[in-house]
């Protein structure tokens, strides 16, 4: 095909560009302005004492709560993160036993509800009156499964169950190459696991836990069934006392949001920090 001669072109010097106006983005923006204005005016006008709200958000219960809560969700997960680990590293072994306890574990605590779970623990006082302890001996199970132990038994169990899926697609993700260079060169499993694997590995497991550690933090006031002082239950405790209910709950919900809105910023950079050198990474 000839190619057309500049002469013969249009002259378009004296036409004005317009933007093209979307008009459904637009629309959507002006409803989303719309139901938040409305949902605004309704927590403004409504029956909403919001000097209750700036009374209790700093009381010493709620503060309390929010430490308990903090420090729950932090030992929760580690301990979590550790039977994930042991767990994910029994499943990929080639050991069939190792492998049907590992797949056993995965399938009860992800198979059964957390508040199930932890009401059995608090409860286990029922089915062994007593347990016998490493250096002290046999001690009434009551004394032991208090809120707290039964809370972090129970969080951390269950959430071990799942990290031990996320730790075993982690490990997937490493060319078997890897394990076989490793091998070559005479590097035991365990080494090669810790040396050449793991790092690895992190860059696609640190997402997935990241998210679960700010889903930790909210579970925890799962644990106020089972009397455990964490920042819902310090609120239950103040409004069963003078019945402002939202009030309290209002105050609840905005230390929740500050602590996830903390962590989400360091979650991101803990993530850029371990995708270095991949595609993603920065």
């Amino acid at each position: 095909m000839a190619a057309v001669p500049h002469s013969d072109l249009p002259d378009l010097s004296d036409h004005v560009v317009v933007r093209r106006m979307h008009w459904g983005r637009w629309a959507a923006v002006a409803v989303i302005l719309l139901l938040l204005a409305s949902l605004a005016r309704a927590f403004a006008v409504g029956q909403i004492e919001w000097q209750v709200v700036g009374q209790f958000i700093t009381a010493p219960t709620i503060l309390s709560g929010l430490l308990n809560t903090v420090v729950m969700a932090v030992a929760a997960m580690a301990l979590g993160i550790m039977l994930g680990v042991v767990a994910a590293v029994m499943r990929m072994s080639s050991n069939p036993v190792l492998q049907g306890v590992a797949l056993g574990y995965a399938w009860l605590f992800r198979g059964t509800p957390i508040i199930l779970q932890l009401l059995l623990w608090f409860n286990l006082a029922l089915i062994f009156p007593t347990i016998g302890l490493p250096g002290i001996g046999w001690v009434r199970t009551v004394d032991v499964m208090t809120p707290a132990f039964a809370a972090l038994l129970g969080l951390a169990i269950n959430q071990g169950a799942y990290t031990s899926e996320v730790v075993r697609a982690g490990m997937l993700s490493v060319d078997v190459g890897q394990y076989e260079a490793a091998k070559a060169i005479g590097m035991t499993r365990l080494r090669a696991l810790r040396r050449i694997v793991f790092p690895q590995a992190m860059r696609v497991v640190i997402p997935p836990l990241g998210n679960e550690f700010i889903g930790m933090v909210k579970l925890t006031s799962l644990a106020s069934v089972i009397q455990f002082t964490e920042i819902l239950h310090s609120a239950q405790n103040i409004y069963y006392a003078n019945a402002h209910v939202i009030e309290l709950l209002i105050v609840a919900a905005l230390w929740y949001l500050l602590v996830v809105s903390i962590l989400t910023p360091l979650q991101m950079l803990l993530e850029r920090r371990f995708s270095r050198g991949s595609a993603g990474g920065r």
